[in-house]
């Protein structure tokens, strides 16, 4: 079992201290994260992205690849047969994460993602349904049981995930956003009570501590309408996990998200 330290675990998957990892420090200079393994172990997705000529042909491969490994495409959704009382395979895939993400973050898929995140990245989530203080709390109790529900985890989740993040970062620097080290993103909020505000630095400034996966949108009227507080963040490109326009259909589309890892970040807080 992995020590409980700082702002995570003393270990992770990519290679970086955890604590420098969701710090300001790592945003103000971000490197290159790569989750161990993931790149040398599926070798022929990437292959067969570096022969897409642009996005969509590269979103499609990827799609198709995971079809292939685990057996999410639509017939095998919708018509599949359990052997048992006539009953429904669920087959668990990162767009029904993404589904649930998006109704409503703090439910049982929200729980699975920041798990995800948890596991391979080392930090731990600061909010779940309700602030998650210490580790022996309630919500850190409900936050566990939510995302090591058997439902979510017959079908490989943590690796479908894995390779979501590895071709959201392959995609960034072949066609998204190629040179580019951050983004400005912007996060719509009614109450600071999902955020840690660790330091004031200014009027409208400050350091905040962010969920272990928080949504942005890239533009700043959509995320208007999510708030009446905007919170103005650069983002490390290589903090970036998922993008609209990523795959050209997912069930965040309608709200143009980005997903990022959290941690600690310098924000612009303005009011509407």
């Amino acid at each position: 079992m992995r020590k409980q330290h700082g702002m995570g675990h003393s270990t992770n998957l990519v290679g970086r201290p955890t604590d420098y990892l969701a710090s300001c420090a790592f945003n103000d200079a971000p490197a290159p994260l790569q989750i161990w393994g993931v790149r040398e172990m599926n070798r022929s997705l990437f292959e067969m992205l570096g022969r897409a000529p642009d996005m969509a042909e590269a979103g499609e491969a990827f799609s198709c690849y995971m079809m292939a490994m685990f057996g999410i495409d639509p017939e095998q959704r919708e018509e599949r047969a359990g052997l048992r009382a006539g009953r429904r395979i669920y087959r668990s895939s990162f767009l029904r994460l993404l589904k649930g993400w998006g109704f409503d973050s703090n439910g049982p898929e929200g729980a699975v993602l920041k798990g995800w995140v948890e596991s391979r990245f080392g930090i731990f989530p600061t909010f779940h349904k309700e602030i998650i203080g210490r580790i022996s709390s309630r919500a850190w109790t409900t936050y566990v049981e939510e995302k090591m529900s058997s439902r979510f985890h017959n079908n490989a989740i943590y690796v479908q995930l894995d390779l979501l993040f590895e071709f959201c970062q392959w995609a960034i620097a072949r066609f998204a956003f190629p040179h580019q080290t951050h983004l400005t993103l912007y996060r719509g909020v009614n109450s600071f009570d999902e955020h840690q505000i660790v330091e004031r630095t200014g009027k409208r400034t400050a350091v905040m501590r962010l969920n272990n996966l928080t949504s942005f949108s890239i533009d700043r009227g959509v995320a208007c309408c999510f708030g009446d507080r905007i919170l103005t963040a650069r983002v490390p490109v290589t903090k970036v996990v998922f993008f609209n326009g990523l795959l050209s259909a997912h069930p965040l589309k309608g709200e143009g998200e980005y997903l990022a890892i959290g941690g600690e970040y310098r924000v612009t807080a303005d009011y509407l």
